[in-house]
């Protein structure tokens, strides 16, 4: 299975995933505060008054079936749309996803410690919150979403050690890596942090910062070392975090000594992820080949991507110019 394919899979995993959360969220959310509400629930507000209301199961199950089938639509387009709804595919479910589960936190919450569903308080501030949070969700969507193509690379050559570049004609070498296990690891990290969160902004409990920090901390650190990018042009090697793209590391080619592909394994080099060893840095997304360079002042760096043999045959021609 190549890195396209590892990579696909563990979006597909990661989606599916958030999606199978959100709709527990949205029909767990009434019954477990079933307890402290009324028998009915406020749904709808004319101005700061509710003025509409379903039963406990109908208020649990209407926003769940409204989200299956947002859910079930977009995985239908994603596979006839290919690489050109992947934007879309992440703006929908993210901000789709933040926008249900804020209105169901938002009512529940309107309605908690309430004799009747029209004494419901008003639910204004919790929906601005919310629209702001889906509408940021949609912006990180499609920008993740706008980085998820399959890998290209530069022109096909040999596996010197350095690479022949005619006079006025540009090369530019692009890699990309992903591992599916570490996208899934922060998908499930994620989710335990939105839905203490959730459970907060609810009112069934209080903010319990210690539980919700340290697995968004880790979320956040996992998936922006479950994927990377690797582009060498003749200002030298950039090599790009996570799914958005950032933070970047950069390379100045008159900085690198040299540069090969070596194979090495988590083994080798401590783990997964962004590893530090006797060998330098390693970021190692899966065993096997790895573009290593050795920077003129400082460690050697690597990282597990495709083609690494190009990439580094091309970074060694920009490097001699460079310095010559």
């Amino acid at each position: 299975m190549n890195d396209c394919t590892k990579r696909t899979n563990g979006a597909r995993w990661g989606a599916a995933i958030w999606a199978a959360g959100v709709l527990a969220a949205l029909a767990a959310l009434p019954p477990a505060a079933s307890s402290r509400l009324p028998d009915r629930l406020a749904t709808h507000w004319g101005g700061s008054s509710p003025d509409g209301s379903m039963p406990l199961w109908a208020a649990s199950l209407f926003p769940a079936l409204i989200w299956a089938v947002l859910a079930l639509s977009v995985a239908f387009a994603g596979r006839r749309g290919g690489a050109a709804a992947r934007p879309w595919a992440g703006v929908t479910l993210l901000s789709g996803g933040v926008f249900l589960a804020g209105v169901q936190a938002s009512i529940v919450r309107a309605n908690l410690d309430r004799a009747e569903w029209s004494d419901a308080s008003s639910v204004g501030t919790g929906v601005t919150v919310t629209v702001v949070a889906a509408t940021a969700a949609g912006v990180l969507g499609w920008l993740a979403g706008r980085r998820g193509g399959a890998p290209t690379s530069g022109e096909e050559t040999g596996g010197a050690t350095r690479m022949e570049i005619p006079e006025g004609e540009r090369f530019v070498w692009l890699s990309r890596a992903a591992n599916p296990w570490l996208h899934l690891t922060a998908a499930l990290t994620g989710l335990v942090a939105a839905a203490a969160a959730l459970a907060a902004a609810g009112g069934l409990i209080g903010l319990q910062w210690a539980l919700i920090a340290p697995f968004a901390i880790a979320s956040t650190l996992v998936l922006f070392c479950s994927s990377v990018q690797a582009r060498v042009t003749e200002k030298g090697l950039d090599v790009a975090f996570g799914p958005f793209g950032w933070p970047v590391r950069h390379w100045a080619a008159q900085d690198i000594k040299s540069a090969r592909a070596e194979s090495r394994t988590p083994a080798q080099v401590g783990g997964w992820g962004y590893r530090l060893s006797g060998l330098g840095t390693t970021v190692m997304l899966r065993a096997g080949e790895c573009l290593v360079i050795h920077p003129r002042k400082g460690t050697e760096f690597a990282v597990s991507v495709d083609d690494a043999e190009r990439g580094a045959a091309l970074l060694n021609s920009f490097s001699t110019r460079q310095a010559s």
